[in-house]
């Protein structure tokens, strides 16, 4: 998505330096709410720390930093360095950092292939949205069950060819969340054009020429995206420890 929207111009074209109101600007381009798009933004601009990281601040200094800023909780999910600001000292980042593996980026793509594959985990794989796209039984929609069932095969998969494979509980609620967005975004929470994820997937655009419109009376919310998360699991039905 957040490629889409730079290459509609709603973020910048080369992916260098953008800002935090930049980013919250253009996923609202795509229909998504203040709130749900500040949950991730504040989050992905957190300076990234490793829980060595952690380890090397001690306790008060970690308090302070976390109720002078109470986002930096979340900042192993960060995706920014510590240098990166602008002329003016205000935080930016590069787009190519959310692929930043282990922060929101993880294994189990459904157009990406696993960060310890040789193709790598940034762009985007043909043969995986040919499987996505191939999961729709008519070619007009996909459906929610479609998406599940698409999921729990591609954690199969994994799982026999990546031996350093991490899929955890975290790893599967952004992966429900994925596909979460996707029906909300694009369509109306159960199901999606087919043609609207062709070209979402496959040209990394929004598919305004097939006839998608955000959603202006009713924006793409937490709580609507974590109920679609629940029955995604749900159909999924994949213990994941």
């Amino acid at each position: 998505m957040i490629n889409a929207l730079a290459n509609h111009g709603h973020l910048p074209r080369n992916g260098r330096n953008v800002l935090a109101s930049d980013m919250k600007a253009a996923m609202a381009e795509a229909g998504v709410s203040k709130a749900l798009g500040a949950l991730f933004v504040n989050t992905v601009y957190n300076v990234h720390q490793t829980k060595e990281d952690k380890s090397k601040i001690n306790f008060l200094t970690r308090f302070w930093t976390t109720v002078r800023d109470p986002w930096t909780l979340l900042s192993a999910m960060g995706m920014r360095r510590p240098d990166q600001k602008d002329a003016s000292g205000r935080p930016v980042l590069d787009l190519d950092q959310l692929a930043l593996h282990g922060a929101i980026e993880h294994d189990v793509s459904l157009s990406r292939r696993d960060f310890a594959q040789k193709e790598g985990n940034c762009a985007p794989q043909a043969d995986l949205i040919d499987d996505l796209l191939a999961a729709s039984e008519d070619k007009k929609v996909i459906t929610r069950e479609e998406l599940a069932a698409l999921r729990r095969r591609r954690i199969e998969t994994q799982r026999e060819e990546n031996s350093e494979l991490t899929y955890g509980p975290l790893q599967h609620e952004l992966g429900c969340g994925e596909i979460a967005l996707i029906l909300s975004v694009l369509g109306d929470g159960k199901k999606v054009p087919y043609n609207y994820v062709e070209a979402f997937f496959r040209e990394e655009r929004l598919p305004i020429e097939e006839g998608w419109k955000r959603r202006w009376w009713w924006t793409v919310g937490l709580f609507e995206v974590k109920m679609i998360v629940t029955k995604v699991k749900s159909l999924i039905g994949l213990e994941i420890k």
